[in-house]
């Protein structure tokens, strides 16, 4: 064993055998041993013992808006990461837009990359954009490493991000299928939103009908045939409609490469609950009613959706209007994904061992990061998240870390507290107290 050994042992250590007390050996930053708990200790090794708290696998968060350069009124590397940090998340994965300029070429990502350095808390990938003129940046950007591209089918909300129509799609569905990339989709329609009633005002119920279930369903149906079509990898993002789960199990049935994910957001809150003029509830797709949320729920234990990731999305508290049609939309919950997941799971009776292969193990396999990230075994990074399961705390939107104290879970009385969060075997925070910044800026490897 290395001189640099650390031992780190809990009487609950989640492995992807099961939840059992172990010793967990690291070295040089990796896993290098799982022992039974009371196994005598490598020479020399650092003991950290954690009690009864549960040792998990750091997780994987693949869908984050960090808005950095160009937009860091809004969020930024330094805030986010600590948020990530505070919240047991080790990974994340930027979005491409609402940063300036987007992550749609080769050089902008350098760009971005550039911002990230040295400011990052935790391990940092980028996905790429897919755009309706970018076709020829598309291989380039995979080469220079994004771990896939995100594309709208319907208006993202910002000008430098423009959506793909069904031919685009194709099109580009095609460039990326020719070097087996990755699409990760917005699949709203653009026609469905046009035909559905106006949102204005502060009432929620009109912004819901503004984006009608119907709208997501279409979009998903057309992304499924260009994947079938193609045998294209596609992943469908932030799905909130439970009437597309037909379409996606037989897709899933019949063999087409598609990869599902929902959110904390739509597995905890229901339309029903959200105020009137409550701009920090807005999202797309919306927030929708309770009996939609039991299908989703129902979907991720039978594995029709795969993963459960935050959609951090912030903005301004002044941009989280009172009037639905003017709010941004997005919910800022990079923090709170894993106690708020947590507090809806354990109710339905699942277990520690469910969320992390929902929000760890599957995202770190979606980007190809499945055999260093997403599980407590030999050779994985030795990122860890400790986690007490049984305590519970109210959610305090100025005890939060990142930029702008807005949240949807403000008052909100959540399970599990994240005692200590480590990097590859090193600690990065610890009762809400953080360490320098020595995240890993992340690439896509063949």
């Amino acid at each position: 064993m290395s001189d640099t050994a650390r031992v780190l042992r809990s009487t609950r250590v989640v492995t992807p055998e099961g939840t059992r007390a172990a010793s967990v050996v690291v070295a040089d930053g990796s896993i290098t041993a799982v022992l039974p708990y009371e196994a005598p200790l490598p020479e020399a090794a650092r003991l950290t013992d954690l009690g009864d708290d549960v040792l998990l696998p750091g997780l994987v968060d693949t869908h984050v808006h960090v808005n950095d350069p160009g937009r860091t009124e809004w969020e930024g590397f330094w805030t986010a990461t600590r948020a990530a940090a505070a919240g047991g998340i080790t990974t994340l994965v930027d979005m491409p837009l609402n940063s300036l300029p987007p992550t749609t070429t080769a050089g902008h990502l350098r760009t971005k990359q550039r911002a990230a350095a040295s400011r990052a808390h935790v391990d940092v990938g980028f996905w790429g954009g897919a755009l309706p003129g970018n076709a020829l940046e598309l291989r380039p950007l995979y080469e220079a490493g994004v771990f896939g591209f995100k594309a709208f089918l319907s208006p993202s909300g910002v000008d430098e991000f423009p959506h793909l129509g069904p031919e685009r799609l194709a099109r580009t569905l095609a460039e990326i299928a020719a070097f087996d990339g990755l699409l990760i989709v917005h699949a709203e329609d653009p026609g469905r939103l046009a035909a559905a009633p106006r949102c204005g005002g502060p009432r929620y119920a009109d912004f819901l009908a503004s984006r009608p279930r119907d709208a997501e369903d279409t979009a998903v149906a057309l992304l499924l045939r260009q994947a079938r079509r193609l045998d294209a990898r596609v992943h469908i993002l932030h799905l909130s409609s439970s009437d597309a789960l037909p379409l996606i199990a037989e897709a899933k049935a019949d063999g087409v490469r598609v990869t599902v994910e929902t959110c904390p957001h739509y597995l905890t809150l229901t339309a029903e609950e959200v105020p009137d003029g409550a701009g920090e509830f807005k999202c797309c797709p919306p927030i929708r009613e309770a009996a939609n949320r039991e299908p989703l729920w129902r979907a991720l234990a039978d594995g029709v959706i795969d993963c459960v990731v935050t959609d951090h999305s912030p903005a301004t508290a002044d941009l989280k209007t009172a009037d639905f049609a003017t709010a941004w939309g997005g919910i800022s919950g990079l923090q709170l994904g894993l106690p708020v997941v947590w507090t809806e799971a354990r109710g339905r009776g699942h277990g520690l061992e469910d969320v992390v292969r929902w929000m760890s193990t599957r995202t770190a396999e979606l980007v190809g990061l499945g055999t260093r990230k997403g599980a407590i075994a030999p050779g994985r990074d030795a990122d860890f998240a400790v986690f007490a399961p049984e305590e519970t705390f109210t959610v305090d939107p100025e005890a939060l870390q990142h930029r702008n104290p807005v949240t949807a879970y403000a008052g909100r009385t959540l399970y599990g507290v994240v005692k200590s969060t480590w990097l590859r075997g090193r600690c990065v925070m610890t009762d809400g107290e953080f360490a320098d910044p020595e995240g890993r800026l992340l690439t896509r490897t063949p």
